[in-house]
């Protein structure tokens, strides 16, 4: 079966994907805005085991969207499975200055391109 830490991973890289299908690399963030993201807090609930060889998909959904933070529904299945999610969470993750670790504000170039909250 799946450690379940992985899941935080396997999250983690989806919500990697999420922002460079916006048009953003991490490392550059880093670089030229001087600004990283870190999770602050994550509620997870285990419903069902992943096995070796498992093929998943993991989702992100975008339900809030503030000037520092932001919190991501996120579901991993296993592929082609129709009984439904095996981990379900919900994660915030912070805008922090790259330099201090301190909190700040999403650079407006990056929030122009996150999508409203339906």
């Amino acid at each position: 079966m799946v450690y379940y830490a992985n899941y935080l991973r396997f999250m983690e890289r989806a919500r990697t994907e999420w922002v460079r299908m916006l048009g953003f690399e991490q490392d550059a963030l880093i670089r030229d805005e001087g600004v990283l993201f870190a999770v602050t807090s994550a509620s997870l609930k285990y419903l069902r085991p992943a096995r070796f060889n498992d093929q998943l998909a993991v989702s992100v959904r975008l339900i809030e969207r503030r000037r520092a933070t932001l919190r991501f529904e996120q579901v991993v299945s296993r592929l082609g499975d129709a009984c439904g999610p095996l981990c379900s969470a919900q994660i915030r993750i912070a805008c922090l200055d790259a330099g201090s670790l301190r909190p700040r504000p999403i650079p407006e170039k990056v929030f122009k391109e996150i999508p409203d909250v339906d």
